[in-house]
């Protein structure tokens, strides 16, 4: 019998960098050279908020594709996040303890992901359209609660002037270092996301999501992997909450508010929630009509306000063609190329 030393080298498997597809590589390049040939608008408004609006999108996206769970209450989450920031932090209001960023960004996550935790355990009783009104509901709580405490949340004002640490002496609110900052958050969570799916107990959340009762025969707490579902994609919305704040230096109640609340439900059902890209497809998309619609309207001759308009006709469009959003598309195109057969060969491409 041959030895494993005798195997000629082409069995071998392949390194993790042969197995990159190449597109994955160019994106690289593209992403981490963007602010030689960008401005700092793109770098910092459109970019910025694209991944910031991404990763709270990625937190719904992990709930609904993996655990089949769709909660409206990532939005609310997020703002707990940024509003603790502010809280514990430093702002322009006197409420704020003005502690150091080593304590308060913990502690951010830690509210925001109890929070979650506490929402999930009463969601994860209900299935279908009754999660997403539970949720609903309790994100609109949330919002007027926001805006009627003055004590704590300081009211309809909210916070201003709530900027991130100047660490290692970067400002990072300046569009170059706030770029990086949010795309290595992004990687991080895509990355973190992408191993939880694999990991066993990623793998058990998917078999709850398609056949809970046998999940429970088999053994597994049905519950309990549903509450911590939210547990993880809570810490992942409240990343993306303090990176917001910083984005825009301010908190209020409209932060959380229904629109901003369904804005998320659009980016994740447009980009698809069958994988954790489509969420950052999903912001994009949003992001570029949201900031060039107005132009747009304008030169039709309508009034720039009514850029609402555009994003709902793309939504209906992207669901109408594909419930699975945009990455549905791309793979039934591929799908139809791969089916396609050459005319003089009769073999598929």
């Amino acid at each position: 019998m041959a030895l494993a030393e005798d195997q000629p080298k082409d069995d071998a498997e392949p390194l993790w960098v042969e197995r990159v597809p190449p597109a994955w590589w160019v994106l690289g390049v593209i992403l981490l050279t963007m602010p030689a040939w960008a401005n700092d608008f793109i770098l910092f408004q459109v970019m910025g908020w694209t991944f910031i609006l991404g990763i709270i999108a990625l937190s719904l996206m992990f709930l609904a594709g993996y655990g089949g769970m769709v909660s409206l209450i990532q939005m609310s989450v997020a703002a707990t996040g940024g509003y603790m920031v502010a809280i514990f932090g430093s702002s322009g209001a006197e409420l704020s303890m003005g502690l150091s960023w080593w304590i308060y960004l913990p502690l951010a996550i830690l509210i925001a992901a109890i929070f979650g935790t506490i929402v999930g355990a009463l969601a994860v009783r209900t299935e279908g359209i009754y999660t997403i009104m539970i949720t609903l509901a309790i994100a609109a709580a949330f919002f007027y609660f926001t805006r009627q405490n003055y004590t704590i949340f300081n009211g309809y004002s909210g916070f201003n002037l709530v900027v991130p640490p100047e660490l290692f002496g970067i400002d990072w609110r300046q569009p170059t270092p706030f770029y990086y900052l949010t795309l290595g958050c992004a990687l991080a969570c895509y990355a973190a996301v992408s191993y939880v799916s694999r990991a066993p107990f990623g793998l058990a959340l998917q078999g709850v999501r398609d056949n809970p009762r046998r999940m429970a025969a088999l053994g597994f707490n049905v519950t309990a992997h549903r509450v911590a579902a939210y547990t993880f994609a809570s810490v992942i919305a409240a990343i993306g909450g303090i990176l917001l704040v910083w984005q825009n230096a301010q908190i209020a109640p409209g932060t959380a508010g229904i629109p901003a609340v369904i804005d998320i439900l659009v980016i994740a059902v447009v980009g698809g929630i069958s994988r954790p890209i489509g969420a950052f497809i999903g912001a994009l998309i949003y992001v570029l009509l949201r900031t060039f619609s107005p132009d747009v309207l304008l030169a039709f001759g309508l009034s720039g306000e009514r850029f609402k308009l555009l994003i709902c006709l793309g939504f209906l469009a992207v669901v109408f063609f594909s419930p699975d959003g945009v990455l549905g598309l791309w793979e039934r195109w591929r799908a139809r190329r791969a089916r396609r057969g050459d005319p003089l060969t009769g073999e598929s491409e």
